[in-house]
């Protein structure tokens, strides 16, 4: 299945009109967090041990999700090639309910796993940026971010 049908499913699963009424806010908003996370791990096309132990402790940190969930959400990516996605569904939901402060954050917390491998790669990066846009982060915090991480 292409990695466009499973974030779909995902989509269809987690974030769509019949979830709101399902899955709670807050659930509904760490897993979109989550997959465009995932999507960062995949953006070079190669896929580190360091990277998915650095997502794993994000998502353990910052959300609490169970193993299960986080097992779910980085097989929806492991076993399939980048390909381009829609971000908007994603973005969409966290500009509507995240304050700016939160979506810095994430930013930053994508930053992590661009450099979890010690190296940033002109995907990760484009990637980034186009979701740091997506997210209305401004751009001295998108390199404020960079900086931050780097000197971490």
């Amino acid at each position: 299945m292409p990695m466009f049908t499973k974030l779909q499913k995902f989509f269809n699963q987690y974030l769509n009109e019949k979830a709101e009424h399902t899955i709670p806010l807050e659930r509904r908003l760490h897993m979109a967090t989550a997959a465009l996370m995932v999507e960062m791990l995949h953006a070079d096309e190669q896929v580190t041990e360091q990277e998915e132990l650095r997502l794993n402790q994000l998502l353990k940190q910052r959300f609490k999700l169970s193993e299960a969930e986080i097992a779910s959400l980085i097989d929806l990516a492991n076993n399939e090639k980048h390909e381009a996605t829609d971000y908007y569904q994603f973005t969409s939901l966290l500009n509507e309910h995240y304050s700016q402060q939160q979506k810095v954050e994430l930013v930053e917390d994508l930053w992590k796993l661009a450099y979890a491998d010690h190296e940033l790669d002109k995907y990760e990066e484009h990637l980034l940026r186009r979701l740091a846009e997506l997210l209305h982060v401004p751009h001295r915090d998108f390199i404020r971010t960079k900086h931050k991480v780097l000197n971490d």
